[in-house]
């Protein structure tokens, strides 16, 4: 379980597939607080942590992560926004946050707003995934809030800090990027369509 409040960003030191899977070596400044079998977000992706050396790290992605996900879009020097595991009795600042990317989206437009950014992003609609206005979705592993939902489309707008300490900076229209949907949004949907 996580927040969306990222921590650090990570550089992509190392790609290697092996049959369907995709290990990922990535450096980072929180690696030497990292454990063998722990979990941490990669662009709102939940990974398991499989080897550790000096300040780099390694994790697995199935064919399912790869299939659902831009981790395997992935390049070697290219950033990721961390997250560890949230701790239990700590503050929830952002929202909760399975790492379980339901599907991945599309930058459509990148505005400034005098101080701040408006992203736009579509995705393929199916009925499961909604936003709604004001409420919360995580973009490569952010937490967020929701502005100007529509169907199939949706904006959110981006302090200078969030811009600067996440991926959001390399961020340019048909950018490909992880969206999760609000898990207690994901469950009525799923109640609804049951009816």
């Amino acid at each position: 379980m996580f927040t969306g409040i990222i921590e650090t960003l990570g550089i992509v030191k190392g790609i290697e597939r092996e049959k369907e899977n995709l290990h990922l070596t990535i450096q980072s400044d929180i690696t030497n607080e990292l454990k063998i079998d722990q979990s941490v977000a990669h662009n709102g992706v939940c990974l398991t942590v499989v080897a550790i050396d000096n300040d780099e790290y390694t994790v697995t992605a199935i064919k399912e992560t790869l299939d659902k996900t831009n981790i395997g879009n992935l390049q070697v020097d290219d950033e990721v926004n961390l997250e560890r595991a949230m701790k239990l009795g700590a503050r929830l600042d952002g929202h909760i946050v399975q790492g379980h990317v339901d599907r991945t989206g599309i930058c459509k437009n990148i505005e400034d707003a005098e101080g701040s950014a408006v992203f736009t992003f579509s995705y393929d609609f199916d009925g499961t995934n909604v936003t709604i206005e004001k409420g919360s979705i995580t973009i490569n592993g952010v937490s967020l809030t929701v502005v100007n939902s529509k169907k199939d489309e949706f904006s959110v707008a981006i302090i200078p800090y969030t811009f600067e300490h996440t991926t959001f900076k390399n961020f340019v229209i048909g950018s490909k990027v992880n969206l999760e949907f609000d898990v207690i949004g994901k469950y009525v949907a799923r109640l609804t369509q049951l009816k």
